[in-house]
């Protein structure tokens, strides 16, 4: 009998530990281990780099290592640090995050003994920011500003070209000290050393200029430097943009004549990268979607002989099989995921995916925390990069809670009650929980928000939680509940204006009854305001706009886009042997449905206060379908003909069927006891129904989270 066949038929027939993840049977694909020769990757599951604060000062490495080492007991088999620069030019942001001295090992030794703890194994990712960082002493090949970065680079001489390979080097000699398992090298998304690589930043007439391969001379020294310095047994993984989607980007040949450069040069794994950060196509927001970009990943992994990664709004287990089963990719990397959810691989290898916390890609609480300089976290998992410092503990005295309300705000105080050890009963008007998510999830781009929905709903059941739907609550009721704390988390409704003449017509709706399908919007639509909700709205409308009133419920899952309408929509070659620089070709976006016009009071460009990663999606998607935008608009009266509104001093006729209003929000909290009142519960209120000032679903979990905690 031949050994392999013993191996395989011993490994059948032996008793399995209850946390062998390799008895999968849904997904084996994932739970596969990985030989790289010298060592073994327990599974094919990579938890991608992301930066998230902590990993810029020394003294928040206690905490950084408790978040890595959640997401190493949650069952993760390979791990990639935040970005950390080889050198003072290569930060990010002033002061960043480095190991570049043999102090530094002491602190990255924190991380690394935890994440070992647990069986999973850890990159450190090498990123060199080149002109996007955000300091003065920003290099480039060439003196070229970048569009996000205030500061011009100034060109690197050959002797900072030298200086740099080493500290790459340095750096990775510490990696190993500090017990690190390899190395990331960070060559993707238009940092320095994709700068190198590309002729759309690269200018330069030297031996590192002109031709593709002097372009990749710089990369590939990297590498060859790194290998050198740490020896044969040391995992070294390089960061690929293998679509770049910005002007003069790479071809599908390019892409792959580096990757077979760099396996040749010493590189363990590849790793995909998506775009630049200054590209003008979605990579990473809940629209694009799911696996979108795993045709390119292919076509790179047929041409080299070393394991290829996955990556890029991968979400959930079924989707993360498929791409190993149709053979698209050996591994799958999911960064925000492992935010949402720390146990995400424990439960996909329990068959438990319908417990999963979802990432949805709205990228409000990690990447925009990120380029606001805050700490980053995950909307529906306030606890994300606080492990150390915000625990669900059982409690010492079980009380009996009553949650009045089911959206997400009533829901995460609920289920983090319950997982404590509480008895919690949730009241809710309408026939089904999810508040105003199940409005967004009908928002073309926007139905991973369905997933949270589904989320909860599932911790409902595993935690016995008792709901009573379609039950208005009374004080009276409240006061006979027999509660040791009641929360109020009764939410919003939407604002009207009472003021504005005609608001009683019918053509007058509020945007709830529009998203619910109580109401239909006609072929011409104003829409007054233009916040988050009015973009949304517009959005709906010039995508078909028709909802019947079932889809509200919470069991139900819209249909996302698929990835060639999406590519056509944005203008993206398809053939994943592209031709076309960066992969652009002309955009065919579909034709809008509706004429829309979307109003705001205040002068200036509309959608201010939009999220940094996202606004700008939704700003495209609605200039591509010719939605007029109109500023300073004083809003006069509606009558039959339309709209009535001043701008300039100019009165003017908008002639439309439906008016569609998104002016804001008003709480709902007249269940809160008044002064004098002497209720016989503990109150508390959260989420809109605290505050509709400034309201979103980061809030509205995050107060429903923390308070739960602390009863």
């Amino acid at each position: 009998m031949p050994l392999p066949f013993l191996k395989k038929r011993l490994a059948s027939i032996m008793p399995k530990s209850p946390n062998d993840t390799a008895i999968n049977c849904d997904y084996p694909h994932l739970f596969e281990p990985l030989d790289l020769g010298f060592t073994t990757l327990k599974n094919r599951i990579v938890m991608g780099s992301m930066h998230t604060g902590l990993e810029d000062r020394f003294y928040n490495y206690g905490k950084l290592a408790a978040y890595f080492e959640a997401r190493a007991k949650g069952g993760v088999g390979l791990i990639v640090t935040g970005g950390i620069a080889p050198n003072r030019s290569g930060w990010l942001t002033p002061l960043g995050g480095t190991l570049n001295r043999l102090a530094d090992v002491v602190h990255h030794a924190r991380i690394t003994r935890a994440v070992h703890r647990h069986g999973a194994k850890i990159l450190l990712q090498i990123l060199h920011s080149g002109r996007y960082g955000y300091h003065p002493f920003v290099v480039a090949p060439s003196a070229i500003k970048s569009p996000i970065s205030p500061f011009k680079p100034r060109q690197m001489s050959l002797k900072n070209i030298q200086a740099t390979i080493g500290d790459f080097a340095h750096t990775a000699t510490l990696a190993k000290k500090a017990g690190y398992d390899g190395v990331e090298i960070m060559g993707s998304e238009g940092y320095l050393i994709n700068q190198f690589l590309s002729a759309r930043t690269n200018k330069r007439t030297d031996a590192y200029g002109g031709s593709l391969q002097n372009r990749m001379k710089f990369a590939l020294q990297i590498v060859q430097a790194v290998r050198a310095a740490v020896g044969a047994d040391f995992i070294i993984s390089f960061r690929l943009s293998i679509i770049e989607l910005v002007e003069d980007g790479a071809t599908t040949d390019e892409v792959i004549a580096l990757a077979k450069a760099l396996a040749d040069a010493g590189v363990s794994l590849i790793n995909t990268g998506i775009g630049w950060h200054e590209a003008r196509i979605p990579t990473i927001v809940t629209s694009v979607p799911r696996a979108a970009f795993t045709r390119y990943t292919a076509a790179v992994k047929k041409a080299v002989n070393i394991p290829v990664i996955a990556a890029n709004r991968i979400n959930m287990p079924a989707t993360a099989e498929a791409i190993l089963a149709s053979g698209q990719a050996d591994m799958v990397q999911m960064a925000r995921p492992f935010l949402a959810d720390s146990e995400w691989v424990n439960k996909a290898a329990n068959n438990q995916a319908h417990l999963i916390n979802t990432c949805i890609g709205c990228n409000q609480a990690c990447l925009d925390h990120t380029f606001n300089n805050e700490r980053a976290s995950c909307l529906v998992n306030p606890s994300a990069c606080f492990e150390s410092e915000i625990a669900i503990k059982p409690t010492k005295k079980p009380k009996k809670i009553v949650v009045v309300g089911a959206g997400v705000a009533g829901l995460s105080a609920a289920v983090t009650a319950a997982a404590r050890g509480h008895q919690v009963s949730i009241y809710e008007a309408r026939p089904f929980i999810g508040g105003q998510f199940n409005l967004a999830k009908v928002i073309p781009g926007k139905e991973e928000f369905f997933e949270t929905i589904r989320y909860f709903r599932e911790q409902i059941k595993r935690l016995n939680i008792t709901v009573y739907l379609n039950t208005p609550v009374s004080k009276s009721m409240l006061d006979n509940a027999d509660a040791d704390h009641i929360i109020i988390a009764t939410g919003v409704v939407p604002r009207q204006l009472p003021s504005l003449a005609g608001a009683n017509l019918p053509k007058v709706i509020s945007y709830s009854q529009l998203l619910t399908g109580e109401q239909i919007a006609g072929e011409r639509v104003a829409v007054l305001g233009a916040g988050g909700i009015g973009f949304d709205v517009a959005e709906f409308l010039v995508h078909g706009g028709l909802v019947s009133p079932a889809v509200n419920q919470a069991d139900y899952q819209p249909t996302a886009q698929t990835a060639d309408a999406f590519f056509e929509q944005w203008g993206v070659a398809s053939d994943a042997n592209y031709t076309h620089r960066g992969a652009l070709i002309p955009a065919k976006p579909p034709k809008a449905a509706r004429q829309v016009y979307l109003l705001q009071r205040s002068t200036g460009k509309l959608g201010k206060t939009l999220n940094k990663t996202t606004g700008w999606v939704h700003k495209a998607a609605i200039k591509q379908a010719g939605v007029i935008q109109i500023a300073g608009a004083n809003y006069d009266k509606v009558t039959d003909e339309g709209l009535w509104i001043t701008v300039d001093g100019k009165l003017q006729l908008l002639r439309v069927d439906t008016v569609v209003l998104c002016v804001g929000q008003e709480s709902v909290n007249d269940l809160m006891p008044k002064l004098g009142d002497t209720p016989k519960a503990d109150y508390r209120i959260i989420g809109g129904a605290k505050s509709s000032e400034r309201l979103d679903a980061k809030r509205a979990i995050k107060e429903g989270f923390e308070l739960a905690v602390k009863l």
